[in-house]
């Protein structure tokens, strides 16, 4: 028997095992429930009522590109932008 077919033999055995020991059905994390404000002792936000400024709000009503990055970043350029790269925020 050559290695890499020891070392195959080794690696199907360990999966045996871990199928084995792994419990019968999906594992399922049960909700915690978290304290309210006042429990904890901190004060509630409170909402801000102030509008967003008038460029941000020309902003969004206009389509955006929607391409999203590695980190999750969208690209803010318009729909169907001619430019080949994106500007992401």
């Amino acid at each position: 028997m050559s290695k890499v077919d020891a070392l195959r033999a080794l690696r199907e055995a360990k999966y045996a095992a871990d199928r084995a020991a792994a419990p019968a059905g999906p594992v399922r994390k049960t909700a915690v429930a978290r304290p309210a404000a006042a429990t904890t002792g901190k004060p509630a936000r409170s909402s801000k009522t102030s509008s967003p400024p008038a460029a941000l709000e020309a902003t969004e009503t206009e389509a955006r590109c929607g391409h999203r990055n590695m980190g999750g970043k969208s690209c803010t350029r318009p729909e169907n932008h001619s430019e080949k790269n994106h500007r992401y925020s």
